[in-house]
């Protein structure tokens, strides 16, 4: 179950994000109002996922899934250069997480 909670908080998070991109600064409403609502969701459900992952794990899948979703978002729907550096930089967060997960958070 905390798996999943942290999932949704994995969702959360980059739908924020990519709503943060369209707020235009906090001056168009919607967009603002699913940042704020994205984030209250993925911080409620972080929370929620910690009372049964521990909080380097959580936190490495968290950070690190968000991440890598949102600079391939920003590649792929956003128009950001898909440059060899960005892509090496993707593998490595995701490559992070993964060591993290084989034994260096418990």
């Amino acid at each position: 179950m905390g798996y999943l909670m942290l999932s949704g908080a994995i969702l959360a998070e980059v739908l924020a994000t990519t709503a943060m991109k369209y707020s235009d600064g906090f001056t168009r409403l919607w967009p603002t109002v699913v940042t704020v609502t994205g984030y209250l969701i993925a911080f409620a459900l972080l929370a929620q996922t910690l009372k049964t992952v521990s909080v380097g794990t959580a936190y490495a899948i968290w950070a690190g899934a968000g991440t890598a979703v949102i600079a391939v978002i920003g590649m792929v729907f956003l128009g950001e250069a898909a440059t060899a550096a960005k892509i090496v930089g993707v593998l490595l967060v995701i490559a992070g997480v993964v060591v993290l997960n084989l034994g260096g958070a418990h």
